[in-house]
């Protein structure tokens, strides 16, 4: 599919992010994200990078034939358009700036303060263009004592507290997931600041910043753990298969070799676990509240394992269901592949690369019922809109972009 200049996909209902333009500055994930969801719902989004380069995803993991192109690039920057533009050389600021003019949205990465050095902070930015929005995605955010500190993603999951939960009692802390998680929710963060920022634009005509730290993407999301230090001094330990404050719930092995997860999140949950599944309504009435089966963990655990060691995971899974009590396959990448379910929802999205073939990405969310958006292309190659952008949008001349070609500019 194309993506028509309106921002509409050819054949498809008008997106609701329609009509907005985005000027992504950002390299790897975190900002990139943003923009790429809006990107998936209609935005124009415009990559600007490096002359000769670009953003470093491109080269960041699993290598294609095309040197530009990693799986990870492909996947990550959908649905966008690229330009080459040195922004640290001042004829490279300038046509940002003319950029600027057109646009409703810019993302950056950068350390806090490198636009500023550039002579584009939000205050000049801003002067051009009262409207603009602008979202900042830093380890630290723009403002502390670490504001100058480099981020990543496995940074942020330490200093926000995620880490130090990831692993077995006992044992050093792991990566959760060994994924730039940190980045993905930032970019949602992102994303959500971006409307709602928009929305603000367009009753007030004022644009606005958008602080987004990555370590504070991580803090927010670990429920309880604040309050429950501040008023009791509870400091949450690495918990491994099991959650202290519940039980039975956490992994299970299963007679295959396998490994399935058993939600068992309250009272009645358990009675259905113990009277359906387990056969043995004794347990509903030794252990009826999630008070009695946490002090008697090890018994309580040691009974759902006995019956999960002796099944395959298939069939755990099945009883469960059939017993009404949450419980699934621990599943591979392998094991996504042949799931039903991701293949009744399009959760894998089979993608036609003119020069690679099929390529299988994540589907589009969220899933609007009425303006769903949509995967109209893969990555973009290194400058594919820079004609488009320089000649027609800004005007430039065919040896105005050779000088600044040449110049290294763009």
């Amino acid at each position: 599919m194309s993506l028509e200049d309106d921002g509409t996909a050819a054949g498809s209902a008008k997106r609701p992010m329609a009509g907005v333009r985005v000027l992504d500055l950002a390299t790897f994930i975190a900002a990139p994200f943003a923009a790429g969801i809006l990107a998936e719902f209609g935005a124009e989004v415009i990559k600007v990078e490096q002359p000769g380069s670009g953003d470093p995803l491109r080269q960041f993991g699993t290598a294609t034939e095309i040197p530009d192109s990693s799986l990870a690039w492909l996947s990550e920057a959908r649905n966008k358009h690229s330009i080459t533009l040195n922004l640290k050389a001042p004829e490279g600021a300038e046509l940002f700036k003319r950029l600027v003019q057109q646009a409703d949205v810019v993302c950056e990465n950068f350390r806090p303060g490198t636009l500023e050095k550039w002579g584009l902070g939000y205050d000049v930015l801003r002067a051009i263009n009262p409207k603009l929005i602008m979202l900042q995605v830093s380890g630290y955010g723009q403002d502390g004592p670490y504001r100058d500190r480099p981020g990543f993603a496995r940074i942020a999951h330490a200093v926000g507290g995620l880490t130090y939960l990831a692993g077995m009692p006992g044992e050093p802390p792991v990566t959760p997931g060994s994924t730039s998680l940190a980045d993905y929710i930032s970019g949602l963060f992102g994303a959500i600041g971006v409307l709602m920022a928009l929305r603000t634009a367009d009753s007030t005509g004022g644009g606005q910043v958008i602080d987004v730290a990555l370590f504070e993407s991580i803090f927010r999301v670990l429920d309880e753990l604040a309050p429950a230090y501040a008023k009791h001094g509870t400091v949450r330990e690495r918990e491994g298969l099991g959650t202290r404050n519940v039980c039975p719930h956490g992994h299970f092995a299963t007679q295959d070799g396998g490994w399935v997860a058993i939600a068992c999140t309250s009272d009645k949950i358990w009675r259905r676990l113990a009277c359906n599944v387990l056969e043995r309504p004794d347990l509903a009435q030794s252990h009826p509240t999630t008070a009695d089966r946490v002090r008697d963990r090890g018994f309580i655990d040691g009974v759902v394992t006995g019956f999960t060691t002796t099944r395959p995971a298939a069939e755990v899974v099945a009883i469960c269901a059939q017993g009404d009590v949450p419980c699934a396959a621990i599943n591979s990448i392998a094991d996504i592949f042949s799931d039903p379910q991701f293949d009744a929802r399009g959760t894998l999205q089979r993608i036609q690369h003119a020069m690679l073939g099929e390529i299988v990405v994540p589907d589009v969310l969220p899933r609007l019922s009425a303006t769903p958006g949509g995967i109209d292309a893969l990555g973009p190659r290194l400058g594919d809109w820079n004609g488009k952008i320089y000649l027609e949008r800004l005007g430039l001349s065919p040896a105005q972009m050779d000088t600044f070609r040449k110049n290294g500019v763009i």
